[in-house]
Parts: structure tokens; sequence; C-alpha cells
């Protein structure tokens, strides 16, 4: 294909390939887009591959400029799920495809989209020529013409956003917006980033299993593995981490015959999830494990401060960066947001303001109707050697990392209250949920109060907010999320819960692909999960029934 005379210099150009195989039509374009001088300024690849898992997976790439999304599905379910404009199409061995990818085929082609095809049945040649494609003789190639109106583009605005928070979630903003050529200017509250949830010696990462693969398991699987070759590309060595395996120990031998049939349900990789049965799982943990365990080898612990330093770091000087700003208040002029301190000082003014402040949302008006509440989380720390030295991260009702800068970590605790000193009580659930994990009633009885106490953002659903903020006061009515009223400029990356280190690259990256009308990395439906107005939602379809 003469790429030169149809991607021209593009702000974004896309491909559909519904045959990856072994990725030889990918490396050969990728090859024709590095050394065309007139290429666009961003290629987005996105193709239909037999992966072992299932749903989509977007692959980092050495320039950030490239995005490679594989999706794991039939060919219909996964045009029906893609959020894109295809530029080019190529369509080769689907011939038991049937018919119906043909509609949503013509719904995401851009006007003028070029058709390359192999193979195709009649019907299938028919069924695409209804949904716009004009054949050339011949029946191998057809442009999209259809007739039928579509939604016009979203006029440009300046790429220069302000993000409010300089843990996980505004940290990787940052990195994602900065990636894309935006002027970002970040404000956050404390000297240094990471002082609030995102402050603890070592969090969790590990993917989430269920046997029916509900939203949430879908959701963490794709997050999951995105943040583990995002955390590769970003700094290993400057991300205090280790990639030590997770094993998440059965509750009780019913909760183990749910997971027994999650694994006979769902063949995972052994490198992704592997159930282990109460001998393998007994011998790995060196203490009995009566009722068996998974494993999540690529699974492990990081230090989220770290991780948010690496992210800011690699920003460069596309990044304005105002620690310590204490008390900010954010008001609009014209088409812009400012961000205000309390000197009364403009610190930055943009079109676009993303709210990644956790708990802090609830202080700014655009955000307070969001059903979000701060759940205290007490994390004990032990001193090396007051705990089993095991090479991986342990975890059930808590979780017991290895020794990090001589300190294990575990907890955390469950509270409903706002207290931010650390108590004894709550150390003491800790130590008995562990003590119970480990068959030892003896862990941690001299063990001094320490810890750090912190608290997450959380939503009713546990997923998090990821998009436009609603306007609850708006008038009309809602049948679907596309007619919930927004703030102008104003989105959100909040209630990550728990889970920061899971959600917060896949989470940044989809509001970047968002804000710069790209393809998005997921699914509509888990996009919908994860949409900020999904409450609103609810709340008037409730009330309309009632």
């Amino acid at each position: 294909m003469n790429w030169q005379s149809i991607w021209g210099e593009r702000a974004h150009f896309v491909i559909f390939d519904a045959a990856y195989g072994d990725g030889a039509a990918f490396q050969k374009t990728l090859h024709a887009w590095r050394n065309d001088p007139r290429r666009p300024a961003r290629l987005h690849y996105i193709a239909l591959a037999n992966e072992a898992l299932p749903g989509y997976r977007r692959i980092a790439q050495i320039e950030d400029a490239v995005t490679l999304d594989l999706l794991s599905a039939p060919l219909d379910s996964a045009l029906e799920q893609l959020t894109a404009r295809l530029d080019v199409i190529w369509l080769h061995d689907v011939q038991d495809a049937g018919t119906r990818f043909a509609h949503a085929l013509g719904k995401l082609a851009a006007p003028g989209a070029l058709l390359d095809a192999e193979g195709l049945t009649h019907a299938q040649v028919a069924s695409l020529a209804r949904a716009g494609f004009a054949w050339e003789p011949g029946g191998q190639r057809a442009v999209y013409a259809s007739r039928r109106p579509q939604a016009a583009a979203a006029p440009p605005r300046a790429r220069h956003a302000i993000v409010i928070g300089a843990g996980l979630a505004g940290a990787a903003a940052c990195e994602r917006l900065c990636v894309r050529g935006w002027k970002v200017t970040l404000i956050e509250r404390h000297a240094q980033p990471a002082r609030e949830a995102s402050g603890n010696r070592a969090g969790i990462s590990m993917p989430l299993l269920s046997k029916d693969d509900n939203l949430m398991t879908r959701l963490s699987r794709a997050a999951f593995l995105y943040a583990q070759a995002y955390w590769s590309r970003i700094d290993e060595n400057s991300i205090e981490h280790a990639r030590c395996g997770v094993l998440q120990l059965a509750r009780d031998a019913a909760h183990a015959e749910v997971q027994r049939a999650i694994a006979a349900r769902h063949p995972y990789p052994l490198d992704f999830a592997e159930w282990l049965e109460a001998p393998a799982a007994t011998e790995l943990l060196g203490a009995p494990a009566p009722d068996g365990a998974w494993l999540f080898r690529q699974g492990g612990w990081i230090r989220p401060a770290s991780a948010c330093g690496a992210m800011l770091t690699v920003c460069g000087e596309a990044l304005t960066r105002h620690f310590g700003a204490g008390t900010v208040t954010l008001e609009k002029r014209g088409a812009d947001w400012c961000a205000i301190d309390a000197a009364g000082e403009l610190l930055a003014q943009a079109p676009v303001l993303v709210l990644a402040n956790g708990t802090g949302a609830a202080d700014v008006a655009q955000a307070a109707g969001l059903p979000l509440t701060a759940v205290r989380g007490q994390v004990t720390h032990l001193a090396e050697g007051a705990a089993p030295a095991l090479s991986f991260v342990l975890c059930r009702e808590a979780y017991l990392t290895p020794a990090v800068g001589g300190l294990h970590s575990l907890g955390a605790s469950y509270d409903d209250d706002d207290d931010p000193a650390l108590r004894q009580s709550s150390q003491d659930q800790n130590l008995d949920k562990i003590r119970t994990m480990l068959g030892d009633p003896a862990l941690g009885r001299a063990a001094p109060l320490l810890g750090r106490v912190g608290f997450r953002c959380v939503a009713p659903d546990r997923m998090p907010l990821v998009g436009a903020l609603p306007d609850p006061e708006a008038a009309g009515r809602i049948e679907r999320l596309r007619d919930v009223p927004r703030h102008q400029g104003v989105y959100g990356l909040l209630g990550y819960a728990s889970r920061g280190l899971t959600w917060a690259p896949l989470a940044a990256e989809l509001l970047a692909a968002q804000l710069n009308g790209e393809p998005l990395p997921l699914e509509a439906d888990l996009v919908a999960a994860l949409d900020p107005a999904r409450f609103l939602l609810r709340e008037r379809r409730r009330s309309e029934v009632g």
C-alpha cells in the first residue's frame, strides 16, 4: 500500500486489521511510518488477535506516538465495543464471521476510509455495500461513501490542562498528556507528591478473578496488564518495586470451590494466574494453606511515591509544577479554568481541568455531588524478622509484603471514621488477620505501634471514575450516558480505592485518549462502567420509575 498517498500529515491515522496473525503487517506498517517524513503525528493500529486472555489490550511501543490495540473477541462483538474512527480497514480471513460486522464497520469508518478485503462472501460484500462502502470493480477494494450524516468533529482547543493532585492518579495523567504534546500545570497542596493515599511504603498490584468474568474482572485484567508494561517503560530503575508474585489464599473450603470453578472455566496462562491446591500452596507458603491459593506471578509490590516521581520526571519541560500550593480556588473565566491560591495569585489557566485529588475532590463544587467516600486505611509496619521472610506478597483478608527498607507492610484496615492518627485497635486487627493467615498466634505480639494512615477515595461500586464530570443541576430528560450534561472542561480521575497502582496508568491513558480524540483503549461497556455520570444516570432512572 502506498502510505504516502494515503495518510499524509494527519494528526491521527487509524488502521483496523481483522487478522493480526504474527504481526508482520503491523511491523511493515510501522517501518513505513518510521521512514516517512510526512507521516501522521500519531499512528493507531487496531487488530483482531487470538490472544490467550480475552478483551482489549493496549500494547506499549517504543515510540509514544504509536499505539497497538489487540482485540481478542469475535469480529462483530469486537467492532461493536470499539470506540474509534477508522481510516483504513483490512478484512482478511473473515469468511466465517457472518455479516453483522458490516453495520458496525459502517459506524466506525471515517469519511473516505479505504477498505481492502480478500475472500469475502457475496453476502458480506452486499452487507458492506448497504453499510456505505462503495466497491471498486473486482470487489476487493472499497471506499466509505455513506450519505448518512456523521457527528461533526469537536472543535480543536488549546492542548493545555490543569491537573489537581500529585498522587498516582495525577502523576499518571500528567505523563499521559505530556507525552501527547500537551502542556500541563500540576497543582499539589503538599510540598511533595504522593503525600495522601499514594504515600504508603508499598502498594500491591494484582488482578481480580471471577467465574462470570464480570466488568470489574475485565477492567482489572486490562488495567493490570497495561500497568505491568507501563511501569517497565517509565523507568524501572527509579521505581522501588519487586515483581515478586502475589499468593492469594482461599478463605475457606467453600471459597476454594468457587476458585476451582473459576480455574476450570478460564484456563488462564500460568504466568497470569495459577490455581494451587493445598499441597502446592502449603509448600510455597511454608505454612498450612488447607484451602489452596491463587498465584499471580506477575504481581508484586511498588512504592507509590517512587512511581509518582518517575512519572513526573519523564514529563520534562512540558510540565509546570506547583507544590505546596495549599488551598486553591477553581473558577471559570470565559472558556478557561483558573486555579487561584490563598493569596489571590493566579497559578494556572487552561481550558481543561482534571481533578485527580482523591478525597479532596469533595471540596470542589463541580465534584461535590459525586458519591465518593473517604475510607480510613491504617497500614502496620513490622520490623524485618518480626514476620516470615516470604519472597512474595501474601494476601487474603489483608496483605503482607516482603521487607521493604527494613519494614514489612501489612493491612490495611477499612475503618469508617476520619481519625488520622495511628491507633492500637486498627493495628491489632491487621495483626490478627495475618496471624490467622499464617497460623502463627504469636506474630507481632510485642510490636510497637508503627505504620501509616491514609484515606482511600471509594465509589459505591468500587470502580474508578474516569471522564467528564456530570452537571447534576442541568435539567432535561436523561436516558443514556451521552444525554448527561457535563461541566464544560472538567474531568475526573477519582475513586481508585486501594487499587491505584493497578488503575492509574490505564485510567490516565483512557482520559488522555478521550481528550485527544483518539481510539479508546477499552471496550465501550467498560468505558461506560467508569463514566463519572453513571451514578447520576442511575439516580434519574430510579426517580422516573418511582
